[in-house]
């Protein structure tokens, strides 16, 4: 790209206005647009800091529409900020598209860090650190759902998830389901305002306190599972195993039920288990090939 424009990506406060940076106050205060998630949201921000820069609308109904016009600005050497309603933009808000357009025209794009619930939450949840996945909203279609679901039974990394407080208390009671009922987990709701919560145990304690209602914006941190990528065992331990699904599906229980049971029983992970019945499944049919 020619021009000298800058996009600069900028933080904003998950709630407490005083966690906004200088940095971020100088750009939002010299930048020629702003680019947000919602105007009005936005507006009052830009209020409390006596900014009069101009907005643009750019949420996820119009982001592709406004990439050519974003890319003209910075072409003309203009300087823009984009923000979300609150935190990070990009973490589950629009602004990815935007972002991979602007790179692949060679566009300056400057960071400004700030708030974020994700690292927010997971630095007071006490859990481990070391390693993490950050999954966002659970999908609500069923198909999608139990497909993440899935994944995340077995993920050893320790993960961050949002939950809608209109569907946190279902969300806890699937995932209570799928990883097991005693796995540790931090409930993080409404972090730096005025009520901030953080309520820690295992998943089924928390699904049974957000049966009676949760209000407020909600971080999830879930521990990874301790045993997964440990191995199923030696090949006869794996064979053993396999029988000991297919039986109990003999006496009526469904494939991803009696895999959990003889996983849980057996030290190993869900999923390997799984893919293994599944492939023995395959090897034992007959060939509908003649000699």
């Amino acid at each position: 790209m020619q021009g000298q424009g800058t996009l600069s990506v900028v933080a904003t406060p998950i709630g407490n206005l005083g966690d906004l940076s200088q940095r971020a106050i100088e750009v939002l205060t010299g930048a020629d647009l702003v680019l947000a998630e919602d105007t009005r949201h936005t507006g009052r921000l830009l209020a409390h800091l006596h900014s009069t820069v101009p907005q643009r609308s750019l949420h996820e109904h119009n982001e592709q529409q406004r990439i050519a016009e974003v890319l003209a600005r910075l072409e003309a050497g203009e300087h823009l900020a984009l923000v979300s309603d609150a935190g990070t933009p990009t973490v589950s808000d629009p602004g990815f598209r935007l972002l991979a357009a602007c790179a692949a025209a060679g566009a300056r794009i400057v960071p400004i860090p700030g708030p974020s619930a994700v690292l927010a939450a997971l630095v007071v949840s006490g859990l481990p650190t070391d390693r993490v996945s950050f999954d966002g909203f659970l999908p609500r279609r069923a198909g999608p759902r139990r497909a993440r679901l899935d994944e995340l039974a077995d993920e050893v990394r320790t993960m961050v998830l949002y939950l809608s407080p209109h569907r946190a208390a279902t969300d806890l009671r699937d995932l209570a389901e799928a990883l097991g009922p005693e796995r540790r987990a931090a409930l993080c709701r409404e972090l730096t305002k005025r009520h901030e919560e953080v309520r820690r145990g295992t998943l089924a304690e928390l699904a049974a306190l957000a049966a009676e209602g949760v209000r407020g914006e909600v971080t999830l941190v879930v521990a990874g599972e301790e045993r997964a990528g440990r191995a199923t065992g030696d090949p006869a331990d794996l064979a053993t195993q396999i029988a000991e699904v297919e039986a109990l599906r003999a006496a009526g229980q469904g494939t991803k039920e009696a895999v959990a049971t003889v996983a849980e029983r057996a030290g190993g992970s869900k999923r390997s288990l799984y893919q293994a019945v599944l492939a023995a499944r395959q090897t034992s049919r007959p060939s509908r090939e003649g000699p």
